[in-house]
């Protein structure tokens, strides 16, 4: 009996984890048909996302990097695995219990996506058809679990469980007596078995002694009935490998389907067949010196792959440029709306800027140096006709991201842009094709709003950003610092002449100087590179005479305006990390 209860949770659990897959399926190809943002489970990621504290993201990023948004689905789809299997088995005690978890589960999927800044009725529809598709799941499945067999089962229940049984399996059906309490021992010598279910009855012609009908054969058709863990599975049991096998197959076709759906709405192709104008103003050939002749320091240009990328978005925006319009209003003269087409008629410009993430620790690896191509934002601002007291940009993503920019660093004279194009190529989509911002000199939290669509002119007294809203700095301007790209410390150096390389950045104040330490000693002033300008990174280099022993290696950089790195270490939060880069390393 026990061994019965547990086998049937079991298979409740299994039948709760299939019922799941199903929802994760079918929610998927709704959103593929409906055109939503994403999946129940995207929805709740980015809700969770929206609620992380600073420093579990900063962890997140830390630790997984690029890959942190695939570790948090990973999550969810765990914990629902978790969830799912509880309702499976809570649904084979009462299939009430198993709907309220469903129910359970339509709520918080709902309430991720009613939440959703870009919310409307379809956000909502991949949820309601998930939960309506588990729901139907269980219902099928959980019958095919076997009843529950209590030790006091009332003998009617079992008396009909196991006529249902003989008629699956051909056993004619014998006349409604009751059992005896004593029943005899069969020609062979041996009681008959037990009915599966605990029946305390036996089927007619099982035996010479049967008393019912009997005739040749009778014997070999009464071992189809075996005792509870014993002979061939239950019919129900076939009947539910039977329905799970098909359940994860419509699963698996769902979710497929979404998938293709999703891609149709691409814009790969849109993006490789884009063609974008040559620039009125382009940027002289890089000059001499630009990259160090030092084996793993980083180069200057970083290119398109290896460019870093931390946003919220677990499901990249998918913006055609035929349909993008950019809307400049608010606290302007003349509200502005711009197509793709448009924006592209406008002078371009070429830069080579920096972008650096607020959430980069020392030493980090959230920065990167590229081409970029675009239009300068103040001009477009300038045609608008800012008005007295605006000192915000709130910048508003496709997908509702906010970013607050400091008005006056855009209209300083900087190459502040709408970029269209990084590296000699359209953007990537994961660095916010068609159009995202790039201004030079502040952490991209407040200056690189990706998949840009509207520019609302205000105060920051009166609108708070997304990152601002978090209890992040509203404006931003990135540190002057630096970091050691070689050595790592991850192997020993041999004694003698060794290079200490890096990179140093202080975007729209340029690099002076860079020094470098050994053991807290007198600092060593560094070889710079060239650079063509004042907003990118600068490589350095400083040759050390290393000796056996294990050492400290410590650098700081010293901006145009004479500021020195600070040695103070700080968290990112909530405007930059500082502090000195700091290696240690073994020569043997």
């Amino acid at each position: 009996m026990e061994g019965s209860r547990r086998r049937q949770a079991g298979l409740g659990a299994i039948a709760g984890v299939l019922a799941a897959g199903a929802a994760l399926g079918v929610g998927q190809l709704v959103a593929g048909l409906t055109g939503a943002s994403g999946s129940p489970v995207v929805a709740v990621g980015e809700l969770q996302i929206d609620f992380t504290p600073p420093w579990l993201k900063n962890f997140a990023i830390n630790e997984f990097g690029s890959d942190d948004k695939l570790v948090l689905v990973c999550g969810i789809l765990a914990v629902l695995a978790i969830f799912a299997a509880v309702i499976g088995v809570a649904a084979t005690r009462r299939m009430a219990y198993g709907m309220a978890g469903i129910v359970v589960f339509a709520v918080v999927g709902l309430g991720a996506a009613a939440t959703r800044p870009t919310a409307n009725f379809p956000s909502l529809l991949p949820t309601l058809f998930a939960a309506a598709a588990a729901a139907v799941v269980l219902r099928i499945l959980i019958p095919l679990t076997g009843p529950a067999v209590a030790g006091g089962a009332p003998p009617v229940r079992a008396a009909r469980h196991a006529r249902r049984e003989l008629d699956v399996f051909g056993v004619p059906e014998a006349p409604d007596l009751p059992a005896p309490p004593d029943l005899p021992e069969t020609g062979s010598g041996t009681r008959p078995p037990d009915l599966p279910g605990g029946a305390g009855w036996t089927a007619a012609g099982t035996g010479a002694g049967s008393g019912a009908r009997s005739g040749a054969g009778t014997g070999a058709r009464s071992g189809a009935v075996a005792p509870a863990g014993g002979g061939p599975r239950r019919p129900e049991r076939r009947s539910f490998l039977g329905a799970g096998a098909a359940t994860v197959a419509v699963a698996a076709g769902a979710g497929l389907a979404g998938r293709v759906l999703a891609e149709r709405s691409s814009v790969t192709q849109a993006r490789s067949h884009l063609h974008i104008p040559k620039p009125q103003q382009t940027v002289p050939a890089l000059p001499n010196g630009v990259n160090l002749d030092v084996p793993g320091i980083s180069p200057f240009i970083t290119s398109n792959n290896n460019f870093y990328r931390v946003d919220t978005a677990i499901v990249l925006p998918q913006v055609d440029p035929s349909s993008w319009q950019l809307r400049i209003h608010g606290m302007v003269n003349r509200e502005i709306t711009l197509s793709f087409d448009e924006l592209l008629k406008r002078p371009l410009l070429e830069d080579y800027v920096t972008l650096c993430c607020v959430s980069d620790p020392v030493e980090g690896p959230y920065i990167g140096n590229a081409l970029w191509l675009g239009t300068k934002l103040g001009s477009l601002l300038r045609e608008a006709g800012i008005q007295a007291g605006a000192d915000q940009l709130l910048c508003t993503s496709v997908d509702g991201f906010t970013s607050g920019t400091p008005v006056q660093t855009v209209m300083d004279g900087r190459d502040a842009l709408l970029a269209v194009a990084m590296n000699g190529q359209p953007l990537p989509v994961a660095h916010g094709f068609p159009v995202r911002m790039v201004v030079p000199g502040l952490y991209g939290y407040v200056s690189a709003t990706k998949w840009v669509t509207d520019i609302e002119v205000t105060k920051f007294s009166q609108a708070y950003a997304y990152w601002a809203q978090r209890g992040w700095s509203q404006q931003a301007p990135i540190k002057t610092e630096s970091r050691i790209d070689v050595p790592t410390g991850t192997y020993p150096l041999k004694p003698g002449r060794t290079a200490v390389a890096g990179v140093a950045w202080a975007q729209h104040k340029g690099i002076d100087a860079v020094h470098v330490r050994i053991d807290q000693g007198p600092w060593n002033e560094a070889t710079l590179a060239t650079v063509p300008g004042i907003d990118t990174w600068r490589q350095w280099v400083w040759y050390w005479d290393a000796t056996k022993g294990n050492h400290l290696i410590e650098c700081r950089a010293t901006d145009k305006t004479g500021y020195t790195q600070t040695a103070v270490q700080e968290p990112p939060e909530p405007n930059g990390a500082s502090g000195y880069p700091m290696i240690q390393v073994s020569v043997s």
